[in-house]
């Protein structure tokens, strides 16, 4: 600790990264930054790491024409990441920003937490616990007469922020564009869908613009052909369309660039509006558009429950018992929702970067790493679906039951949506608490023109909210809570999920074995990306 102490480093300015709206300090002091005079001086944060920018917009600023020389040793490597590390002491808050906490003994309880749930799980009677999914409070009754104007003023709203993209300001702090899909959207939205439900099918932009184009061109509704997407097809393009989103968010150079991202998102809306006329609103929201399917499934685990227009209360996760088994595809595009967010934080890991030959106190810029990030995407979708269908395929064995793996795959793949969730939430929460701040200012003169619309132009950013060592410590125990109790109650899902698989409660829970298992490893891994010092 002496050396340590005695080699502080300088005390640099914050570096807040515009895209997850992390921060850097070298004695993780608590500061504002005055939002209104960054967005007139056009300032660029300095790195303690590297002297330069963070996150996604110092990724593009070094485009370096360096090469993959390592693809398939780091493929190597990869399958032993440390599922099961040495318990650690370092915790790294944020990026150059390293806490002495006892991240072994969080992971060590973590990983105990999960399993004993397991084991109380397996001596509870079916019985109970099926009267404990079942219960419901009944809410309220109301109707969908007002979804179509709210679709309509979604849709206004996201034209506007086209409009802001391709004329705004250029920065991705100043630009209200890239702060609502990554922050709000993506990483706030989530959030609400997994507390509230399926807000999305009232919020999306394609709902009211199809309506209106339906009922004015005198075209086909759903109703008069209720198919006409190929059965075959499945949830295939929404799994192509997902992973086409995580590629842009997490290896593309330049993905909050506000104009880039104006014509994305455009294109993305057109394509998706034209397949909803070809295919129908309602088959292409099912199967095609990955925002409203992702949504939907996340939902699926609120405890608000909409049946016939009345609205009632359950259990967080109760509704994820009654859904129908996935087919492969769906199985596949929940497992990339999992693997895509997990790689985000892998990918900023000293492990993963010194694996690709890259020194973490000199990160290249993420053009350098377009062709290790690719591949990487992807080696971290096919192992976790591997792993999984090992799992599965493991615990019919156990069970020693004659249910077709397809269905059982299906079925059980529900129980990821509760970790999926968590580390959603763990993930994003330093995005949400800092850009979400940004937002608030960015509103207020989405143009770039020194307008005040809203009051929030001068508004005061608390950066050092997620700076510092108390800071630290609860942002820690917030995040490695949400992640344990995602997986304990994955492993209550997987468990009621299981029992309609195997009618007598011992294969249930001997079938529930190596998938409880992987959850508690995924529990580790996940602990392990939350205390490991990142870089970029």
């Amino acid at each position: 600790m002496d050396s340590l102490s005695s080699h502080q480093p300088p005390s640099v300015l914050p570096d807040i990264s515009p895209a997850r709206g992390e921060i850097s300090s070298s004695f993780g002091a608590r500061f504002s930054c005055d939002a209104g005079d960054w967005r007139k001086r056009r300032r660029r944060p300095i790195s303690p790491l590297a002297g330069e920018m963070s996150g996604r917009t110092e990724r593009r600023a070094k485009d370096l024409d360096a090469g993959d020389n390592s693809l398939w040793a780091f493929a190597g490597a990869l399958v032993l990441t440390p599922l099961l590390p040495t318990p650690a002491l370092a915790h790294a808050s944020d990026r150059g920003h390293v806490l002495l906490l006892p991240t072994g003994y969080y992971i060590a309880g973590g990983a105990f937490a999960v399993a004993v749930s397991f084991l109380v799980l397996a001596l509870l009677p079916p019985a109970a616990l099926d009267r404990f999914w079942r219960r419901r409070l009944s809410l309220f009754t109301f109707g969908d007469a007002s979804r179509t104007i709210i679709s309509l003023l979604s849709f206004a709203g996201f034209a506007l922020l086209i409009a802001a993209g391709l004329f705004g300001s250029r920065d991705p702090l100043s630009n209200p564009l890239p702060l609502v899909i990554w922050t709000l959207l993506w990483a706030g939205f989530t959030l609400l869908q997994g507390v509230f439900g399926d807000l999305w099918s009232w919020l999306n932009p394609w709902y009211g613009p199809w309506r209106v184009t339906v009922h004015v061109f005198g075209l086909r509704d759903d109703k008069a052909h209720p198919s006409r997407l190929p059965s075959l097809l499945g949830f295939w393009p929404a799994f192509v369309l997902f992973f086409a989103f995580a590629w842009f968010e997490l290896i593309d150079p330049a993905p909050d660039d506000p104009s880039r991202l104006a014509l994305a998102a455009r294109l993305y809306w057109l394509v998706s509006f034209g397949a909803m006329l070809a295919f129908g609103y309602s088959d292409w929201s099912r199967r095609g558009e990955f925002l409203g399917i992702f949504f939907s499934m996340v939902a699926r685990f609120a405890p608000f429950q909409r049946d016939e227009g009345r609205l009632s209360l359950c259990w967080p996760g109760a509704k994820l018992l009654a859904a129908e088994p996935l087919p492969p595809s769906g199985v596949a595009f929940l497992l990339l929702a999992l693997s895509s967010v997990s790689f985000d934080g892998l990918s900023k890991t000293f492990f993963w970067l010194g694996l690709s030959g890259v020194n973490p106190l000199e990160f290249p810029g993420r053009t350098a790493l377009i062709g290790i990030g690719s591949f990487g995407l992807v080696l971290t979708f096919v192992l976790l679906a591997l792993v999984f269908t090992l799992a599965v395929f493991l615990g019919q064995r156990l069970a020693g039951d004659a249910q077709p793996f397809e269905k059982a795959a299906g079925l059980l793949v529900w129980s990821i949506v509760p970790i999926a969730l968590a580390y959603h939430i763990a993930h994003y929460l330093t995005v949400l608490l800092v850009d979400g701040q940004y937002a608030l200012v960015a509103f207020s003169d989405p143009s770039g023109l020194g307008w005040n619309l809203f009051g929030t132009a001068d508004r005061l950013v608390e950066a050092g909210i997620v700076a510092g060592a108390g800071s630290a410590w609860w942002l820690w125990n917030l995040q490695a809570g949400v992640i344990i109790g995602g997986h304990v109650l994955a492993v209550l899902v997987a468990h009621g999920l299981a029992a309609r698989l195997h009618s007598q409660a011992s294969r249930a829970a001997l079938s529930q074995l190596p998938l409880t298992l992987l959850m508690i490893a995924y529990t580790i891994f996940g602990l392990w990306l939350l205390a490991t010092p990142t870089a970029g």
